[in-house]
């Protein structure tokens, strides 16, 4: 059997040899995956990975020979101090591909006992792993891995948009909450709100359902927004902000949206949601509505939104079947104990 060895990657130093395998991998990869999205230009992604990221520790390796990259493995988790550390101090988050003319010889088994080493090395004792593709599932549930939270991709074709029934949604909006305020913000949130902002935001994200996903707290500060405005900076992206507020000044519902100048026709939800107290009111459907017909008129190139939801999130999905989105592609979440995946790698290597 071929031995593979996996070389550890700085980023920060890699030549333009490395640079070179890694996007002509990426390409291939991305063709495989989603080709008919644009895809993220070379500079982009390589000065996002370049960042020093504050809040996270990220590992990256490759196997090449050749001068051809036949794998990619990386993983991320958050970094010691970070807001959130402490509950999500267990958790390692991992993915990894391999080249489609060079699998089934056992490169994607060789990512096991690296894996197992990251883990020990920081004392993570949960790996988590994402996968839209057949063989991805096939590979995650032949290592023992469990499928812990399913969501989809969903789009909406701007041209089968009922734009009659989005303005009679924002139109019911303050008629329903006539005391409530609405906000739009286009670039960037001003930087004085963020004290206010950051808190609220974090308690509505962690609302979200994760069905049996082992997950820690989100939390959410302004030196973490600022390093992510910084990040969009890098490639241009631009964001857009509604929201909602009661009168004492509290945040009920709040969207987001993203768009980049390399995908013109395709704009990114973010996030969507609504205190639970505040439900039942229409907020959801008064900001989704003003948010689609704002960026309907500010990138007419634009033909899709798109946004990924938990099968679970019952609320929000009923809101965007109304406006039409239409599942586009269906994937899981995974996990494995640090255990059950020694004693996996264990089994493995007895039957060689």
């Amino acid at each position: 059997m071929t031995s593979w060895n996996p070389v550890e990657v700085d980023v920060a130093t890699a030549g333009a040899d490395f640079w070179k395998r890694y996007h002509t991998f990426r390409r291939l990869r991305h063709a495989e995956r989603r080709p008919d999205d644009p895809i993220t230009p070379d500079e982009v992604v390589e000065g996002e990975m370049k960042r020093v990221d504050p809040h996270e520790l990220h590992f990256r390796y490759e196997i090449s020979k050749g001068g051809q990259m036949l794998s990619w493995f990386s993983a991320g988790a958050t970094r010691p101090g970070a807001p959130g550390y402490d509950t999500n101090k267990h958790l390692l988050w991992a993915d990894g591909s391999v080249h489609k003319d060079h699998r089934r010889r056992g490169i994607g088994r060789t990512w096991i006992p690296l894996t197992l080493e990251i883990m020990d090395r920081n004392g993570y004792t949960t790996v988590g792993m994402g996968t839209e593709e057949p063989s991805g599932h096939a590979f995650l549930k032949w290592l023992g891995a469990e499928a812990k939270l399913t969501g989809a991709e969903n789009r909406l074709k701007l041209a089968d948009v009922d734009w009659a029934m989005m303005r009679r949604w924002v139109d019911e909006g303050p008629r329903r909450s006539p005391v409530t305020k609405f906000e739009s913000y286009d670039g960037r949130l001003p930087e004085p709100m963020l004290d206010d902002y950051c808190p609220q935001l974090s308690s509505l994200l962690n609302t979200m359902p994760f069905e049996n996903l082992d997950h820690g707290e989100i939390v959410v500060t302004p030196a973490i927004l600022l390093e992510w405005f910084a990040r969009m900076d890098l490639s241009g992206q631009v964001g857009h902000w509604m929201m909602t507020r009661e009168p004492d000044g509290t945040i009920s519902g709040i969207t987001d949206m993203f768009y980049a100048p390399y995908s013109p026709n395709i704009v990114h939800q973010g996030f969507t949601g609504v205190r639970g107290d505040a439900r039942g009111r229409g907020l959801g459907k008064w900001l989704k509505a003003a948010m689609a017909i704002h960026l309907r008129e500010l990138y007419p190139k634009a033909e899709w939104f798109t946004t990924d939801n938990a099968s679970s999130n019952a609320p929000m999905l009923a809101i965007n079947t109304k406006m039409g989105f239409r599942t586009y592609r269906v994937g899981s979440e995974y996990q494995i104990t640090r255990d059950q995946l020694a004693g996996r790698f264990k089994e493995l290597a007895n039957t060689r």
